[in-house]
């Protein structure tokens, strides 16, 4: 089956082909013999009723500082295609949500990955809320003495913004801290959204688990430890990441959620477990393939496009 796929990313020209997910389910795709055309979410138009998008051929490879080649733009009705990628970076603002809405007008048709609709009606920190037996004691408000009760409940929390990403605005508060009001404070003045609080976990310290769901089955995970005096484990702030394996409590997290995702057409979702507890649900852009192949020896970029491709087909 050769297909032709639209992806909707950030520059390519900027990627780190080392851990970029999107380009190893490129290099999948082109070695699958499907041909490849990329394009800017801002590249992205609604004109009459048809979804165009001004895009161009592309070719990967891994080759560090030649890692891609771009052919001659031209405007395509995305209609056309027969899968899109949507793998552009939060953050989930309304421009994020814009491109959601206006791929709704071609999926399912053409099958976009994942579907526009539950990516909008899913954002990571909102998604896990439905799952509330797996996640650790949460408050999502912008009532301040709600906050402060909390912490006076839990004592050690996390303050993070609702719809932040990467690890961006998060915050470990000791319960000696005095700068939870002035934090308050901050976040007020740069977010209109509520922000969310939880209890912390101190097995952060062992790693937060990044695994990987294929169709709603789990297909591997990267242990992700946070550096010395760092409460954040995201690689790209200093986390390191470790093999593992799943624990029984966590084949149980995948076994509860995985229904719902199948059901909601999220095909590649990313979820994060710290000790026994579910903290995010990650279906915007997903990372993490790279670093499990290379610790588990597996492909699930494959396995991604084995879902994608039997969808297809029962089309």
């Amino acid at each position: 089956m050769s297909l032709t796929v639209a992806i909707q990313m950030d520059p390519i020209e900027s990627i780190d082909i080392d851990a970029d997910s999107t380009f190893v389910l490129a290099l999948e795709a082109e070695k699958r013999g499907h041909t490849l055309y990329h394009y800017l979410p801002r590249d992205l138009s609604l004109r009459e009723g048809k979804v165009l998008a001004r895009v161009r051929p592309l070719s990967v490879r891994r080759v560090r500082g030649d890692h891609f080649t771009l052919g001659q733009a031209r405007t395509v009705e995305l209609g056309d295609m027969d899968v899109v990628l949507m793998r552009q970076d939060p953050p989930f603002d309304m421009a994020y949500i814009t491109a959601t809405h206006l791929l709704d007008h071609i999926h399912p048709r053409t099958l976009v990955v994942n579907d526009p609709t539950h990516v909008r009606n899913a954002p990571e920190k909102l998604l896990v809320t439905h799952f509330g037996d797996l996640m650790p004691p949460t408050l999502i408000t912008s009532d301040r003495e709600q906050i402060l009760e909390f912490r006076d409940v839990h004592k050690d929390i996390i303050v993070k913004p609702l719809f932040g990403n990467g690890g961006a605005g998060v915050f470990h508060l000791l319960p000696g801290d005095e700068n939870l009001n002035s934090l308050l404070e901050m976040f007020t003045q740069l977010y209109r959204e509520p922000v969310m609080v939880q209890r912390y976990l101190p097995e952060v310290r062992q790693g937060d688990k990044r695994i990987i769901l294929v169709d709603g089955v789990a297909v591997g995970a990267v242990n992700r430890v946070p550096a010395e005096g760092e409460a954040r484990s995201n690689l790209h702030v200093g986390g390191t990441a470790k093999p593992t394996t799943l624990t029984r409590r966590e084949h149980e997290i995948c076994a509860a959620i995985g229904p719902t995702l199948r059901e909601r057409g999220l095909i590649f979702v990313g979820i994060d477990v710290i000790g026994d507890y579910l903290t995010e649900i990650n279906v915007t852009s997903p990372t993490g393939i790279q670093q499990i192949d290379r610790f588990d020896g597996v492909c699930i970029e494959g396995l991604i496009w084995d879902a994608i491709e039997a969808r297809k087909t029962a089309s």
